[in-house]
């Protein structure tokens, strides 16, 4: 696979840089115009002179729990007023009550809303591939007039709105399958006998595996695009020995597409359209290459302009060019969390979240929320402290709080007061990577 999505893909880099750089000054003049939070953030800033790396990493970094602190302290301010739909500037607009104020559309322009957990919101706008991950799904090798596979959710979060508008993007039909019932899931793949799969790695083992079970070949499975969870070289190699080339792409529902993987497998390209930078976690200052640090992008999307988005997420760049002949630079895949915010199954869950559930509970003095499993098997066991004995039901009751803040099912364990580690930490991720 020696085709490109674009030209823009095999730019000079130095030309890419200074194209991203003609182009900012621009995007944040509009961006600052239409989004409150974003003029917030640029007050006594000169946006024209933001021509570098080096002017842009003056601005603060703003990251992802600042922006579910935001959202929330705008939608406590303003309650219940009415939702207007236009972007203007007033305490009571979708703009400001939903978004923030870090969006420039509200409803009517916004396409869908999303919500991640936290809750999060997102807008998407009516533009062709708003999440730009048709790029990706072109780097793995999918093609216009092949079916589409896609089994990202397709409620609250925006996955499969993402690789739904990508595949459509790059004229592909695609099948809605959404997550569960595997059952049906095989049955519908072995009845439209699709070329290519998006969706998470471990729910495609799982279908495969229940094929195996039910004596069902689905032999027409050639490609995958794998979002949301890792995918090491074990899973790699574990589809590759039945004729599945998977590959990775790496996003955010803020974000949408940051990096994707080639035919090379050397590291994740860059998206375009992005300029993404390294930081030394809870500064705001971007590391040497080759560094481990934050990811750190700021988006021209004219919609919903982050700048400085500290996604939470650790990786470093990687030196020289990928060997598929792109020249965008890339990064390493995910390495971890800069904090203790963590993905589980897909879905990002916020010690926020964890506060929440444990003030709803007067017999819990605190919690500790441990993500564990092999890989693509992902458990979370939540820790509780309680005074005495715990209450009838409160187990139950608490395994239904916890599905109802983070959309995910958890084991509840109870422990005596002080028998959790005083070391302040409310997740805890002791998966294996390996």
């Amino acid at each position: 696979m020696t085709e490109y999505f674009d030209a823009l893909e095999v730019r000079d880099q130095a030309q890419r840089e200074a194209d991203l750089f003609a182009a900012l000054p621009a995007a944040l003049a509009a961006a600052r115009e239409r989004a409150p939070a974003i003029a917030t953030q640029l007050q006594d800033v000169p946006v024209d002179r933001i021509t570098s790396r080096q002017a842009l990493a003056a601005i603060p970094v703003l990251r992802k729990s600042e922006l579910l602190k935001r959202q929330h302290a705008q939608r406590t301010q303003t309650g219940q007023k009415p939702a207007h739909a236009g972007p203007g500037p007033g305490a009571g607009t979708v703009v400001q009550r939903v978004f923030g104020g870090f969006s420039t559309i509200g409803w009517g322009d916004a396409a869908r809303v999303f919500a991640s957990p936290g809750p999060i919101y997102e807008p998407e706008s009516k533009r062709a591939d708003y999440w730009r991950f048709g790029r990706a799904l072109y780097a793995a090798g999918f093609r216009a007039n092949t079916l589409l596979y896609n089994c990202f959710s397709y409620h609250f979060t925006p996955a499969g709105s993402m690789f739904e508008t990508a595949g459509l993007a790059i004229g592909c039909t695609v099948f809605p399958g959404g997550v569960g019932q595997t059952e049906m899931q095989v049955a519908t793949i072995h009845d439209l006998q699709p070329e290519g799969y998006a969706g998470t790695p471990s729910f495609l083992k799982l279908i495969l595996e229940k094929a195996d079970e039910m004596q069902i070949a689905l032999p027409s499975l050639k490609r995958a695009l794998f979002s949301g969870e890792a995918f090491p070289p074990s899973l790699q190699t574990w589809f590759a020995q039945r004729g599945i080339h998977g590959y990775q792409a790496y996003g955010t529902a803020d974000l949408g597409l940051i990096a994707y993987e080639s035919e090379a497998r050397d590291g994740l390209i860059i998206g375009e359209d992005i300029v993404l930078e390294i930081v030394r976690p809870g500064t705001n200052e971007p590391v040497p290459e080759g560094e481990v640090g934050e990811i750190v992008v700021t988006t021209l999307n004219p919609d919903y302009p982050l700048l400085r988005f500290g996604t939470g997420d650790l990786s470093a760049i990687m030196p020289g060019h990928s060997a598929c002949g792109r020249t965008n630079k890339r990064i390493r895949g995910w390495m971890g969390r800069a904090d203790q915010t963590t993905k589980v199954r897909g879905m990002f869950v916020h010690p926020e979240q964890v506060a929440r559930i444990v003030a709803r509970f007067e017999q819990i003095n605190k919690a500790r929320l441990v993500v564990s499993g092999e890989t693509g098997r992902d458990d979370m066991t939540l820790f509780v402290e309680v005074d005495g004995v715990p209450a009838a039901g409160l187990q139950e009751k608490l395994g239904n709080v916890v599905r109802e803040e983070t959309k995910l099912r958890a084991a509840i364990v109870f422990v005596g007061v002080g028998e959790l580690a005083n070391d302040g930490k409310v997740i805890e991720d002791s998966r294996s990577y390996e």
